[in-house]
């Protein structure tokens, strides 16, 4: 790639990131979506103290369901950024057809099984493992710094068959020692690039 065009990226994607760059779009629906949760809310506290409660769980549901958005979309950043484009290359397609869905319902169940009190704390990793390094991201809770859950991907070598990607999480409540397998994507009998080249 040409150095001027490499330059020009990296300043788009500069002033992105710093939200110099807010589409107007966004706003629209944000505002949009606020107005109608407050309709919403108004709409209720006027039926009666039994719908009002039902306003408690409608908020607490759009909470957790903003979460698991959030979650959801930082972990499939990280994941792709962990093949790095190389790797991504020749296996996107079973990459956001298999694992990504699977791992986006594991999130899912995490959160609602933790609860809405508890998931607000849940944070993931930034940056995933490099080289030969398995760690795609982990999730943990911001209050005790421990990890609640680690996403990871492991390079597996099998004979007469070439190399898989064994995509696999592991939970604080079995001390992180279980493997609970997420799918495995086949690379070919050459060895794979590194993570993140």
């Amino acid at each position: 790639m040409k150095i001027w065009i490499r330059k020009v990226f990296v300043f788009l994607i500069a002033l992105v990131t710093l939200g110099f760059y807010i589409p107007s779009i966004e706003q629209e629906a944000g505002v949009k979506e606020e107005s109608e949760v407050h309709t919403s809310f108004e709409a209720l506290e006027e039926n009666g103290d039994s719908e009002a409660e039902s306003a408690d769980d409608f908020g607490i549901s759009k909470e957790k369901e903003n979460k698991t958005l959030l979650l959801t979309g930082l972990a499939r950043e990280q994941a792709m950024a962990k093949l790095g484009p190389r790797i991504l290359k020749q296996v996107e397609d079973e990459f956001l057809e298999g694992i990504l869905p699977e791992m986006e319902e594991v999130l899912s169940s995490l959160l609602i099984e933790a609860g809405p009190q508890e998931a607000v704390y849940f944070k993931i990793t930034d940056q995933p493992s490099y080289g030969y390094g398995e760690r795609i991201f982990h999730i943990y809770d911001v209050r005790s710094e421990e990890d609640v859950a680690r996403f990871h991907v492991r390079r597996d070598k099998r004979p007469l068959e070439g190399y898989w990607f064994n995509f696999h999480y592991h939970l604080s409540k079995d001390n992180f020692e279980k493997h609970h397998q997420i799918g495995e994507i086949y690379w070919s009998k050459n060895t794979p690039p590194k993570w993140m080249a």
